[in-house]
């Protein structure tokens, strides 16, 4: 097996690891799966980007690759938190003004009390999908095994393989787990712990 540089590569290793040769047909349907998984469960400094999105009476339509929110700044500045739908509405309704919070409903943003104007967003963005026309992106480059099992995972589940399957996944998140570990590390690594209240 040599090095796993992109989609040509991976397709060819993955196929070996789960002892296909009858999948490259199906890989870009594996490809969208495992990304779709890891989507749901990876958070690194690699996913985080930043945006505008802009509001038309408080409402405004999410990046097409976001995620989930890190920070949201108001047009003057101000750092607002996620509240639920529910609880928004019931304390600003259709009020006017700066927001105070803002409520993710679907694919777009409400942000309470109405206003016209944009949002500053840092948030963790999908995985850059792997295409034979885009054939590599950071997490196969910073993290090729997770890639690789995850896409043995996909072909085991597909040829109806429970023991390939479990073993891939076993091994994916591992892979996986590493990365984040580095990512902490790399990003945490000489934070100092702040104790509040009384200590002895």
């Amino acid at each position: 097996m040599g090095a796993i540089s992109d989609y040509s590569s991976l397709l060819i290793d993955a196929s070996e690891y789960a002892k296909r040769d009858d999948v490259s047909h199906l890989f870009q349907r594996f490809v969208g799966l495992a990304e779709g998984k890891m989507n749901r469960v990876l958070r690194t400094a690699d996913m985080e980007t930043a945006g505008t999105v802009v509001l038309t009476n408080g409402d405004g339509d999410l990046p097409a690759d976001f995620l989930e929110a890190r920070e949201v700044l108001t047009p003057d500045g101000r750092n607002i938190g996620a509240w639920s739908l529910q609880a928004l509405t019931a304390r600003y309704r259709n009020n006017g003004g700066y927001p105070q919070g803002y409520a993710v409903v679907g694919r777009r943003i409400m942000a309470r009390p109405t206003t016209n104007g944009s949002l500053t967003m840092t948030y963790y963005a999908a995985i850059p999908p792997l295409t034979p026309a885009t054939p590599t992106n950071w997490l196969l480059e910073k993290a090729p095994d997770a890639y690789l099992y995850a896409l043995v995972e996909e072909i085991s589940i597909w040829g109806r393989d429970a023991d390939g399957a479990a073993a891939a996944r076993s091994l994916k998140e591992n892979a996986m787990a590493g990365l984040t570990l580095a990512d902490n590390r790399l990003r945490w690594g000489n934070g100092q712990v702040t104790l509040s209240g009384c200590t002895p």
